[in-house]
């Protein structure tokens, strides 16, 4: 990840099990691509807010969309590479580019998607929207390709 870019990356390298029997990437891969950069975003760089989740924090996937452009296949190198759309109260919304980076450092982007998130806690059967926690927000400010103030956010 370089400091000087909006988004942040995850990097993967496609694998046979990923793949269906033409040879090209199974859609749903896709989506599992979208949550596994969202995880790793939470442990990197938002820490205190996976020890919310491990009390009583829920990050509800509401909506997840994806537009295909390319195939890609086993080994292929990918770069998923997450930005924070929107940032309500209560929600929101990330876009994925799904860029495949080639030996020579080409790029082509071969997919672009959608995430919308939803922050509620509570028991499993009285869940309620809560506000977006602080550290989220703060930790999702560098990639929203604009800079916005946090000041004055409840907690």
């Amino acid at each position: 990840m370089t400091a000087t870019t909006d988004y942040f990356e995850y990097t993967h390298t496609v694998g046979f099990e990923e793949t269906n029997l033409v040879g090209n990437v199974y859609y749903v891969n896709y989506l599992r691509w979208q949550g596994r950069c969202r995880e790793l975003f939470l442990k990197q760089k938002a820490p205190a807010v996976l020890a919310e989740v491990q009390d009583d924090l829920k990050l509800f996937t509401l909506k997840v969309d994806c537009e295909f452009f390319a195939e890609i296949t086993a080994f292929d190198e990918l770069s998923i590479r997450m930005r924070l759309a929107e940032l309500g109260q209560t929600q929101l919304e990330f876009t994925f580019d799904y860029v495949k980076v080639t030996e020579d450092g080409g790029e082509t982007l071969v997919a672009r998607g959608k995430q919308r998130i939803a922050c509620m806690r509570g028991p499993n059967t009285a869940t309620v929207p809560s506000l977006i926690p602080v550290a989220l927000a703060e930790a999702l400010a560098p990639y929203s390709g604009r800079t916005r103030s946090l000041a004055g956010r409840a907690a």
